[in-house]
């Protein structure tokens, strides 16, 4: 029973190091490194930063860098022995694998210039980071090591693709021709960062207030502000209300943090 175990936990630890190489390749792939387009030039620019009102300006994407940084740290992290045969990365581990691969998948479909594909790719990337998250929260962290390399970067990490799935499906809607134009494409853009800030007010209350996902949800709405309110498409009204998302986002962790302590 302790091999069986032991052969378990060792397939598990090479699960993930497979899918981080994956994610890293498809991460090549999806900034042109192999000679292809990159993301924001895939399906004739339609996931640029000036494509849509919910596309979040350049800058929303360095949040990535410490999205990878931790997930590069986590492969390592979960082979260390006392992460090794731990139940709380026993039971993440499909779902961190099953996330790096969906991350790669979204940007390989996305370059094909498969936008509705890559909605439903991103859908399951959220159900899978949704599922993990939930897990955490079920088996709370035992070190401050632990709380930042695992929880901090997957709260990231499921925050920002809350609002890239926003984006996502934005994008490819008026990709298709769904583009109602003027004040009622605005109007619509309004009620899309809505649903982005009740699902962060939603996590913040299912899922214990993490700051890492309200830091995320409102690193993406804020830099959808800035999009709005700085360069095309140029829209004052979209702007004031993603900045209010992000506002709201943090204030439901502090919120629920708040109901805590007394």
């Amino acid at each position: 029973m302790t091999d069986l175990r032991i052969a378990s936990d060792r397939t598990r630890q090479l699960t993930v190091t497979a899918a981080m190489v994956v994610c890293l390749i498809g991460t090549m792939i999806g900034v042109g490194v192999f000679g292809g387009p990159r993301v924001q030039e895939a399906a004739g620019g339609a996931l640029a930063a000036d494509a849509t009102l919910i596309a979040p300006a350049v800058s929303a994407f360095s949040i990535w860098t410490p999205i990878y940084l931790g997930l590069l740290a986590y492969t390592v992290w979960q082979w260390l022995p006392a992460q090794a045969t731990d139940e709380r990365h026993r039971a993440i581990g499909p779902l961190v694998a099953a996330s790096m691969v969906l991350n790669a998948l979204w940007l390989i479909v996305t370059g094909q210039g498969w936008l509705w594909v890559s909605v439903l790719v991103m859908a399951a990337l959220v159900y899978a980071l949704g599922r993990l998250v939930a897990t955490l929260e079920e088996k709370p962290s035992f070190s401050t090591s632990e709380t930042l390399i695992t929880d901090g970067t997957f709260g990231l990490y499921l925050g920002w693709v809350c609002v890239a799935m926003c984006a996502n499906i934005t994008a490819t809607l008026v990709d298709a021709g769904l583009d109602p134009g003027g004040r009622v494409a605005e109007v619509a853009a309004v009620l899309v960062i809505a649903v982005a800030a009740a699902l962060a007010v939603y996590l913040a209350r299912r899922l214990g207030g993490r700051w890492a996902i309200a830091l995320a949800v409102a690193w993406g709405l804020g830099w959808v502000a800035v999009g709005r309110l700085t360069d095309a498409p140029a829209s004052g009204l979209v702007g004031v209300a993603a900045a209010v998302g992000a506002v709201v986002a943090l204030s439901a962790v502090a919120r629920y943090r708040s109901t805590l302590a007394i």
